[in-house]
C-alpha cells in the first residue's frame, strides 16, 4: 500500500452516520476521472446522483477532496451546500460555469483554487495517483450555517455536526512524471 493510499479521507474524522448510495453517468468507483474533471482538459463537475439517504434529512451538501494532495491537509475542489431536500441529482456541469442544474439559495463555497465552483484535478507531474473524493452528505437542516465566503474546514466543522448520513464515490487521476 502507497503512503498515499494511507492518507485519511475527510470524514473518517467525523461521527459514523448512515450511509447511502451516490452514483454518476460521468464517473465509476475507483476509475479514472474523464479529462472533463481534469482542470487543464475540461474543469466541468461530474453528474451526481443519490438515494437512500435518512427520511429526518432536510439538505444536502457535496464536496469533492484530493486527501493526496501534497500540501498536508489535502486539496478541496469543490464545495456546495444547502441544496434543498427535493434535489437527489445534480448534471454534468452544475458545479461549473453558469451552474446549470443548482437550485437557487444553494451555496458554493471557496475551494482551494479559490474559486467558487468545482475546480478539477491537477495533481502534480509524478506524484502518483491521487484520489477524488466526491461525498454527498444528509444534513439535518434546511440551512448549514456558513454563508459562500467560508472555508471547507469551517463548512467540514459543521457538517460535522449537522451530517446524518453520507455517499462518496471516489475516483482518481494521475500525471505522469515529464521526461
Amino acid at each position: 500500500m502507497t503512503e498515499q493510499a494511507r492518507r485519511p479521507l475527510p470524514h473518517d474524522f467525523h461521527p459514523p452516520v448512515a450511509a447511502f448510495t451516490v452514483v454518476s453517468d460521468d464517473l465509476a468507483p475507483g476509475a479514472t476521472l474523464k479529462d472533463d474533471q481534469v482542470y487543464a482538459a475540461g474543469n466541468v463537475s461530474p453528474q451526481l446522483r443519490w438515494e437512500g439517504f435518512p427520511e429526518a434529512t432536510k439538505s444536502f451538501a457535496v464536496t469533492c477532496y484530493d486527501p493526496d494532495a501534497p500540501t498536508g491537509s489535502g486539496f478541496w475542489h469543490w464545495v456546495l451546500f444547502d441544496l434543498p431536500v427535493s434535489v437527489t441529482e445534480l448534471p454534468t456541469g452544475a458545479g461549473s460555469g453558469a451552474f446549470p442544474g443548482l437550485p437557487d439559495g444553494a451555496v458554493q463555497a471557496r475551494n482551494d483554487y479559490g474559486s467558487r465552483d468545482f475546480g478539477g484535478a491537477a495533481p502534480p507531474a509524478g506524484d502518483g495517483p491521487h484520489r477524488y473524493v466526491f461525498t454527498v452528505y444528509a444534513v439535518d437542516t434546511e440551512k448549514l450555517g456558513p454563508d459562500a465566503d467560508a472555508s471547507p474546514a469551517f463548512v467540514g466543522f459543521n457538517l460535522r455536526y449537522h451530517a446524518i448520513g453520507r455517499a462518496q464515490l471516489i475516483g482518481e487521476y494521475e500525471v505522469p512524471a515529464e521526461g
